[in-house]
């Protein structure tokens, strides 16, 4: 089924989905490697299919990724992602399925250390992101 998203809709998909990883990125900055973070979490979401996909691979500006600090960030990337679960599961709940486990491959690829577990930083903000997701 498609559906219908303006271009403000757009912009609250990519700004959650890139906002995720730009979030973990920030977070990774003091506890690893932010580059290779960004690289991995934006590879996976280049690999988006369905109408996420086609959104996420739209070249557009997203506005509030750089914030000053990881609090800053998180102020417009947390909401953004429930705002874009939200207006997802109202027109059509596989794509909103489908955005969810998109973001969560990305923060996933994003957070795999080369060896060991993730950081206590990097799994707790994994955690914020998922409790995002699902708080709408």
């Amino acid at each position: 089924m498609a559906i219908t998203l303006t271009d403000q809709d757009k912009n609250t998909l990519r700004t959650a989905a890139y906002g995720a990883v730009t979030l973990l990125s920030a977070a990774g900055a003091v506890a690893g490697s932010p580059h290779r973070i960004a690289t991995q979490g934006s590879l996976a979401l280049s690999s988006a299919t369905g109408q996420v996909g086609h959104v996420l691979a739209e070249n557009s500006k997203i506005a509030h990724l750089d914030g000053k600090s990881v609090a800053e960030i998180a102020d417009h990337v947390l909401p953004a992602l429930t705002s874009a679960m939200s207006l997802l599961t109202k027109q059509d709940p596989a794509e909103a399925d489908n955005f969810r486990s998109t973001v969560l491959v990305a923060v996933e690829a994003a957070v795999r250390p080369k060896k060991g577990e993730p950081s206590p930083v990097m799994a707790e903000m994994v955690r914020k992101i998922t409790a995002a997701l699902d708080a709408a």
